[in-house]
């Protein structure tokens, strides 16, 4: 297994992990409802109660936390494991939510668009101009299934759009260096796609095999595998939590780098701090830890 220090245990299906500038970090706790602050010496501060599922999450423009709430998912445990189930909830929907990192307070700012409501948002990214695109993973029963998609919104309740669908349960989504390009990882397919960003909020059509794709597949790995959150370096490279047990990386054309193998079924997400951000913190998210690892490029730096 990869070299790798504990910063925290003991955490309840830990995603969404953001390294902060006084060097400590955040994480959301899917199962147990909690945004929670960690300092390197592992001591962990709660900083809001949260209903459903807390996921994704990323500091927007005004310095708040911006959560993808799923609605709530199901967990058991097995061989001292936490796992997710493999069917959502039947009933709940999702939500966009902001956390004031001071007091605590969380603000729902979106539940629907265009009179549709979101499902079971997963993940999401900020823009240079402070607008975000955010992944709606959708629900997976056990004999049917809600399709996901790509949004696009701003942070004060004005505007929000479907840009993507449908998609086959969207996870991890990125930004390009230079803001050209969105990646999307699909979960159960193992799959990342590549969209041409025209401007905030719109994409132009890539020319492909087939007429209805939006987008470029940049990467379809051979084998089992299911992809998660994912995050970007410096050099462009995609950084994806890829289940079981891995990040892989590849590069802005879909090349497969390297892949660096963890000890826990669930490596689900990604974030680059520390010194000149060659520091990766990845959650292990059915152990309920949160390690750091030394790494070879820096990180690619956050707009917020």
């Amino acid at each position: 297994m990869s070299s790798f220090r504990e910063i925290a245990h003991g955490l309840s299906f830990p995603e969404g992990p953001i390294s902060l500038p006084d060097g400590s970090l955040l994480v959301v706790e899917i199962a147990a409802g909690r945004l929670t602050k960690i300092n390197l010496d592992g001591k962990k501060t709660l900083i809001a109660h949260l209903n459903g599922g807390p996921n994704g999450a990323a500091i927007g423009p005004d310095g708040r936390v911006y959560i993808c709430n799923n609605g709530g998912m199901r967990f058991f445990e097995k061989d001292g494991c936490f796992l997710p189930r493999l069917s959502t909830l039947e009933t709940s929907h999702g939500w966009i939510e902001a956390v004031d990192l001071k007091t605590g307070q969380a603000e729902t700012i979106y539940t629907e668009c265009d009179g549709n409501p979101l499902i079971g948002p997963n993940d999401l990214v900020f823009d240079s101009t402070g607008g975000f695109w955010f992944t709606d993973h959708g629900h997976t029963r056990r004999r049917d299934k809600d399709r996901g998609s790509v949004y696009y919104a701003r942070t004060d309740g004005s505007k929000i759009r479907e840009v993507i669908s449908p998609l086959d349960g969207p996870n991890g989504i990125g930004i390009s260096p230079d803001e050209s390009q969105l990646y999307v990882a699909e979960t159960p397919t193992g799959r990342i796609w590549a969209f041409n960003i025209e401007a905030p909020g719109k994409i132009s059509r890539t020319t492909g095999p087939v007429p209805w794709e939006k987008g470029r597949l940049i990467a379809s790995p051979s084998g089992y595998h299911l992809f998660d959150s994912l995050a970007l370096d410096s050099a462009g490279n995609i950084c994806v939590g890829s289940i079981p047990g891995a990040i892989d990386v590849f590069s802005q054309e879909g090349d497969h780098i390297s892949s660096i193998p963890l000890p826990d079924t669930f490596p689900t997400n990604i974030c680059f701090g520390g010194k000149d951000l060659k520091t990766a913190y990845v959650t292990l998210s059915s152990s309920g830890s949160l390690i750091a690892l030394d790494w070879p490029r820096p990180g690619l730096r956050l707009h917020f």
